[in-house]
């Protein structure tokens, strides 16, 4: 029988210590210690804490997999720091000649000089090198690696669409191979607490994950996120948002179809109402009105929910402007700077904040440089929470790790080391980041879907630097254990 019996948890923040019973994917039975019934397999919760699975709504599970493997530049204080942190890493890992040196992490937006291919030439003469921003949207290339994809360019340092498209050109490991390191970073999630994914990775994520479960069952679900240029093919398939793949068990679900209005903050292309300090530039805007509202019109006429990036102010005044002409719900993805009056529409018109709390403690330095006029109104997931705006939690990894425990953290303290609180007003409390960080979920009852996670502490205990590091107990996805400690 497919049934599992959790045995003194305390379900729920400052619950009762019981008993759970699981029975075919669901809660069964919550009764006192002893008096939930018996069950195949039995799993002892240690006093430890019941709570919803945690989904992570916005990962790149592909190229957060990769990056766990690339040269980390996330200290990085300069193009030239950046070299030599490429360098020693080189030094203590040496590569064949001619092979694709990959690093990833670099936040340039406070940097006293400019990355640019000559660095790389004289640093590593010939050789190929791509080195990846925090944020996905800026490829530092080396001459070498330019040749490598067929393309010239006077810097090396290409933005947004052009980062995107050298990117996907980019040599990569076989699919077997990539495959292999996803499944470890499944792994890593889940002994996180986390039970669901939703992947923006820019391939056709439906194949990709198609492909991956029948190659290993999973230990999270997986919401498949359309990329533009594949929505006639969405189409096609007939594929709705939400609905179950068709042979995965319940495992792949079709997630949104993507749009990008504009860029991000550290690239300085977020598409802003005002200029950027001390520059004449507003940003980029990606995808005007005229284009952005036919593409969301159209996938919402055959089922597919936009998901619309957009990170600016002016972006985002686009974009909510767009479902209210359309009529249609959705999501925006990230919603970094938002005007007063814009905060409310979005539980008007029932759009989703799709935020990433971890970026706020990452950028408060960037946007204090860039933003210093409007940072009142930045990662503003207070004034989000108290409108009634639907949040949802993601990590956007490899933009920063995937663990909602950091976005939940981060959402209460507005910070993640010693420094003050950055505008606190902004901070929500526990419960609702908790909520926030499982889809929607704030409770656990007989008869929900049995994806869940025992912590070993109540996070009602801890500190926010403490919940970044709470020990997970076990995870458990549609009944099934996918982590134990």
């Amino acid at each position: 029988m497919d049934d599992l019996l959790l045995r003194r948890v305390r379900v729920g923040l400052a619950g009762s210590l019981s008993d759970v019973r699981i029975e075919t994917g669901r809660i069964a039975a919550i009764a006192g210690p002893g008096q939930a019934g018996e069950a195949s397999e039995i799993l002892d919760g240690h006093g430890g804490t019941l709570l919803p699975g945690l989904v992570d709504a916005h990962a790149h599970t592909a190229q957060w997999s990769a990056a766990r493997r690339r040269i980390p530049l996330g200290e990085a204080r300069s193009a030239a720091h950046t070299v030599d942190l490429v360098l020693a890493h080189l030094l203590a890992n040496p590569v064949p000649p001619g092979d694709l040196v990959l690093g990833a992490g670099f936040r340039d937006g406070l940097w006293p000089d400019a990355p640019h291919k000559d660095l790389l030439q004289k640093a590593l003469p010939g050789h190929p090198v791509a080195l990846f921003s925090a944020d996905l949207h800026t490829l530092w290339l080396s001459p070498a690696a330019l040749k490598l994809i067929g393309r010239e360019h006077p810097t090396g340092v290409l933005l947004e669409n052009d980062c995107m498209s050298a990117t996907a050109e980019l040599p990569v490991a076989p699919d077997d191979v990539i495959d292999g390191w996803v499944a470890d970073a499944l792994d890593a999630a889940a002994a996180r607490g986390v039970t669901k994914i939703v992947d923006y990775e820019y391939t056709d994520t439906v194949t990709d994950w198609r492909r991956r479960l029948a190659r290993k069952p999973l230990p999270v679900k997986v919401s498949c996120v359309i990329a533009k240029y594949l929505l006639d093919t969405a189409v096609d398939r007939g594929h709705r948002t939400g609905d179950v793949l068709d042979g995965t068990g319940g495992l792949l679900t079709v997630g949104p179809f993507k749009l990008f209005v504009d860029g991000s903050l550290n690239t300085r292309t977020a598409y802003c109402v005002g200029q950027y300090a001390g520059t004449e530039s507003h940003g980029l805007l990606e995808l005007p009105p005229e284009e952005l509202e036919p593409l969301m019109r159209k996938a919402s006429e055959h089922g597919l929910s936009p998901a619309v990036h957009a990170i600016g102010d002016h972006a985002n005044k686009i974009a909510l402007d767009a479902f209210a002409a359309v009529g249609c719900a959705g999501r925006i993805e990230h919603a970094q700077l938002l005007r007063a009056e814009d905060v409310a529409r979005f539980a008007e018109l029932g759009v989703v904040a799709s935020v990433q709390p971890a970026h706020q403690p990452d950028d408060r330095d960037v946007a204090d440089r860039h933003w210093h006029d409007w940072t009142d109104r930045a990662f503003p997931y207070g004034a989000l929470y108290r409108a009634g705006v639907t949040l949802e939690f993601g990590s956007d990894a490899p933009v920063a790790p995937l663990d909602p425990w950091d976005a939940i953290a981060s959402a209460i303290s507005r910070t993640d080391d010693d420094r003050p609180p950055w505008h606190p007003e902004q901070s929500m409390p526990l419960e609702a980041a908790l909520a926030a960080a499982s889809g929607g979920r704030s409770s656990i009852a007989v008869g929900d879907v049995a994806d869940l996670v025992v912590t070993a502490v109540d996070p009602v205990r801890l500190s926010p630097a403490g919940l970044r590091d709470i020990p997970i107990t076990a995870t458990v996805l549609d009944g099934k254990v996918t982590y134990v400690s």
